[in-house]
């Protein structure tokens, strides 16, 4: 179980889960990346930078 940093709703994290994974929170629909395992902790995921092939 970790704490959604945006609503701080309850998030079920599965077991086989590893650091770096993006889950989505049922609550307020936020996409968070799962920064540490024991014990779990959850970051708002960053937002996806578009890359103009500069």
């Amino acid at each position: 179980m970790g704490e959604c940093p945006i609503c701080a709703a309850e998030i079920n994290v599965a077991d086989d889960a590893i650091a770096g994974e993006v889950l989505v929170c049922e609550d307020c629909g936020g996409e968070l990346e799962l920064t540490g395992i024991d014990p779990v902790t959850l970051a708002e995921a960053p937002s996806a930078e578009e890359d103009w092939g500069q």
